[in-house]
């Protein structure tokens, strides 16, 4: 590095925020703030970002960005700066290279209201400072819901498609149109995009004006402007384009690829494929991970050669290309130390350099992992949210408890006396009550037996629908799994959690008549504790836990010599809930005989001290689902806060031990009935190998505990309070839907939809939003709606009036009958799951 770079690296800003340089004769040139997010297509851009974490320290990004249009020498530039760059930062940041058009969601988080491709660059004469220039006549293609992005194309209705929106800039006017097909994110997208440019470019002194492609004949003064620059509009335009690409040609797992030099050749050898494990990675080698040939990821270990680290870019994109990739294809180079959070996530078990060991681990079979004793005060919970969500704990599990098991597809309550005592053939519905700020707060846990039946199972959870209305949906919904119980779940019931491998805690059932029983205790305190039956057999005790045998003669309290004080303390108050008769200590090592003789003899046993440990920690991730491709496809989202929850659609936040799900109240019908199987398939197709039972928590917006709101800082529950379909009709401010004040430029607001001399808003389409109208239920007033108008037709299509949950309410007598098969008396006096049966066969539900 010369003496010029070294001078020019040390002006760099080492504050948290965002900082770019563009390629200026083969010279990094710093780019204004204000022009930030908009990029010439003929240049190359280096992007420097620094944030803090949400635990501790901080990470630094560097992101080189390549035009289409740019040459060879100005991206073997950006390449070099970027590699001096690193180093001068200590090599701890981790390098993205982006290519346009297919930039890294983690790239475009950065820039809030959108990209803008620009024609020209540097070298052609362009000026990327034009504010207050008014003399401008261009129109910008505008695509995507979440980050949107804008490229100038050809000023004609040639470029227009049905789908999409398109910006017409003619200086002091600016003009949106938005397509017939367009939906309403991505609208409020465009205005945001739209409202910047005029901030930052214009000062603030342009109209930006919206012309519905839908409704022309509502603008006529607008659209008239429009052909006056576009010409005479066609009577067709093109269909709508998918804003998906289409996905190369994948491997169908991930790979990790040792790198190295052999006589003056560079070898990649294949390491192993997933799940992948930390201990593959060593310190003195180089590797390239790729990540199902969606990304290719570049480890540099600490003792590789300079070399070796240098060259890390340039071996990943001679990679790409024996793999015949597409060049666009992502990459991102780090050091040993500076791990992206993507490239943890691909390994099964992940723990940084002197990481403290607390709660937060995953129990599997065979692994218990120690856990800590922690004292909690409710009110610093709800004070820390943080902290409530960092211990999966909402309070100390002193609410309200009931519980229900599933008896003939039916809700039978369980007595006080029998809370805590769970059996493998049954399915129960655990209901939890508890007050924040004079607010009840419910949540509901679906537990399900490991031999419980099919037919219970889908019992349990038709069941949660009865119980979910009763409370007007507002309990969030948690599936729980026989054995990966979730720790609040466990402190509810205060250190006196028993699970039955088999058989039923229903009246005058038989218990099976076995000589020995043997349950394992896990925890050290009211919060962690619960006793688990497993084979009675020496092959399953573990050096770590305490057991409890039960003999037709006595009990014996077995103490495994990893075992601490607090885990005996509780094991003892739990054989006393368990067992009645005599019970006698045995220390692990000094066993009698007739113990080894009620399990069936000795045998070896999990003594390894490595079995104390407990899986690390992972940052949490925050996704959007979506399946408008008919797929199952999730975008991530990076640096996220509250108003990345998008009121359209279903989130998915993995925090490791437990999967949020978190639905707008406008998301998408078909995507809420499918959340479900999306987060199993997600954690199923996971290539770190997850835990398919791994906790599934149903969250709906307005009614999110602290263990989902501790994630997000400063969350603000009266966000949405105000933000409705009426609202939107009034103007709305833009940071209710994500928008930022413009770097150098006003404070943005959102500009109300307006035309050339009235308001107008996009109708917002949602499955629960409130009907208001003439049409009441057929059962109280005599009136009913056609068939036609109800049976499988979308909740936002429904006539005014319906509630789309009670469709049947709508049908008159006749119809009733023909539709369902039974008469309205009938229908009423059957189960609620029969009920949700025969309207979905219907279409009504």
């Amino acid at each position: 590095m010369n003496s010029k770079d070294r001078d020019m690296f040390a002006n760099i800003n080492r504050k948290p925020g965002l900082q770019i340089w563009t390629i200026n004769k083969m010279r990094m040139a710093p780019v204004p703030t204000k022009t930030f997010g908009n990029f010439f297509e003929g240049d190359c851009y280096i992007i420097l970002n620094i944030s803090k974490n949400k635990g501790v320290g901080e990470s630094i990004d560097i992101h080189y960005w390549i035009g289409k249009s740019s040459s060879q020498d100005e991206q073997g530039s950006a390449a070099l700066y970027v590699t001096q760059l690193d180093e001068y930062l200590g090599g701890s940041p981790v390098q993205y290279r982006e290519v346009q058009g297919f930039e890294s969601p983690k790239f475009r988080s950065y820039f809030k209201t959108g990209l803008i491709y620009k024609k020209g660059g540097l070298a052609s004469g362009f000026n990327h400072v034009d504010t207050n220039v008014y003399n401008i006549v261009r129109l910008l293609h505008v695509k995507g819901r979440k980050h949107v992005s804008a490229a100038e194309v050809e000023v004609s209705w040639n470029s227009f498609n049905n789908g999409d929106v398109f910006i017409l800039d003619l200086g002091k006017t600016i003009i949106q149109w938005d397509g017939p097909e367009c939906n309403r994110r991505e609208k409020l997208k465009a205005v945001l995009l739209a409202q910047d440019i005029r901030d930052r470019e214009r000062g603030g002194r342009a109209d930006v004006v919206v012309v519905e492609g839908a409704r022309e004949k509502d603008t006529p003064e607008l659209v008239q402007m429009m052909a006056d620059v576009l010409g005479k509009r066609p009577s067709q335009l093109k269909k709508a384009v998918s804003d998906d690409k289409h996905d190369q040609e994948q491997n169908n797992s991930v790979r990790l690829y040792h790198v190295y030099d052999s006589t003056g050749n560079v070898v990649i050898q294949e390491v192993a494929v997933q799940p992948l494990t930390q201990d593959l990675l060593r310190s003195a080698d180089c590797y390239i991970l790729d990540n199902c040939g969606s990304n290719v990821m570049v480890w540099k270990g600490k003792k590789a050669s300079k070399d070796e680290r240098r060259e890390a870019m340039k071996r990943a994109l001679d990679y790409i290309k024996t793999k015949n990739y597409q060049s666009s294809t992502s990459v991102e180079v780090m050091s040993e130390g500076g791990e992206s959070a993507m490239f943890k996530h691909l390994f099964k078990n992940w723990r940084e350099k002197g990481q403290i060991t607390g709660l937060g681990n995953t129990h599997t079979v065979g692994k218990i992992a120690k856990v800590e004793q922690v004292k909690f005060d409710v009110m610093e919970l709800h004070a820390h949210p943080d902290m409530a969500a960092k211990h999966h704990l909402v309070d100390d599990g002193s609410g309200e408890v009931k519980v229900w098991r599933i008896e003939n597809l039916e809700l039978a309550e369980v007595q006080s006396n029998m809370h805590g005592q769970f059996y493998g053939g049954d399915c129960y519905l655990v209901l939890y009550t508890y007050r924040v700020s004079n607010r009840e707060q419910y949540i509901l846990y679906m537990w399900q037996g490991r031999h419980a039946t099919r037919d219970e199972i889908t019992a349990c959870a038709y069941q949660a629908v009865t119980v979910d209305n009763m409370y007007n949906g507002a309990p969030v919904q948690v599936r729980v799994v026989m054995g990966k119980e979730p720790r609040h779940f466990l402190a509810i019931f205060k250190g006196k959690l028993i699970i039955f491998e088999g058989g039923t805690g229903r009246a005058g059932a038989v218990s099976p008549n076995t000589t020995a029983s043997l349950f394992q205790v896990r925890g050290t305190s009211e919060l962690n504790t619960k006793a688990i039956e497993v084979p009675a057999r020496a092959s399953c005790l573990n050096s770590n836990d305490v057991f409890l045998l039960r003999t037709p003669q006595k009990c014996y309290l077995w103490y495994g010599k990893g075992c601490s004080g607090d885990e005996r303390m509780m094991a003892t108050e739990m054989s006393d809930r368990l067992f009645r008769q005599y019970k006698e200590v045995v220390m692990e090592g000094q066993e009698p005989a007739e113990f080894w003789i009620a399990l069936g003899g000795k045998a070896p046993y999990a003594s390894d001290k490595r079995l104390e440990r407990e899986d690390p920690l992972h940052s949490p991730r925050l996704f959007e689902c979506s399946n408008q491709t008919g797929r199952f496809r999730i975008t991530e989202v990076y640096d996220f806060d509250q108003s990345d929850l998008d009121e359209e659609d279903v989130m998915l936040l993995d925090t490791w031990e437990e999967i949020f799900l978190w639905v707008g109240k406008f998301a998408n019908e078909t995507e809420t009935k499918e959340s479900w199987n999306s987060a199993r398939e997600y954690l199923k197709m996971h290539p770190a190998g997850r835990d398919p039972d791994a906790p599934i928590i149903f969250v709906k917006q307005g009614n999110e505990p602290l263990t989902f709101t501790g994630w997000f800082n400063a969350w603000d529950p009266f966000k949405w309070s105000e933000l409705n379909a009426g609202s939107l009709n009034k103007g709305v401010d833009a940071t209710d839907f994500g928008g930022y004040s413009a770097p150098g430029g006003p404070a943005s607001t959102f500009p109300m939809y307006r035309t050339h001399g009235g308001m107008m808003s996009p109708k917002a389409t949602t499955p629960t939003s409130p009907f208001r109208g003439t049409y009441s239920p057929a059962g109280s007033s005599g009136m009913s709606v056609d068939s036609k108008l109800l049976i499988n037709v979308p909740a936002s299509e429904l006539p005014e009036g319906v509630d789309p949950s009670q469709r049947e309410d709508y049908l008159s007598d006749e119809d009733f009958e023909n539709l369902l098969g039974v008469s309205r008396s009938e229908f009423l006096g059957m189960p609620q799951w029969r009920q949700i049966e025969l309207k979905k066969k219907a279409g009504l539900f």
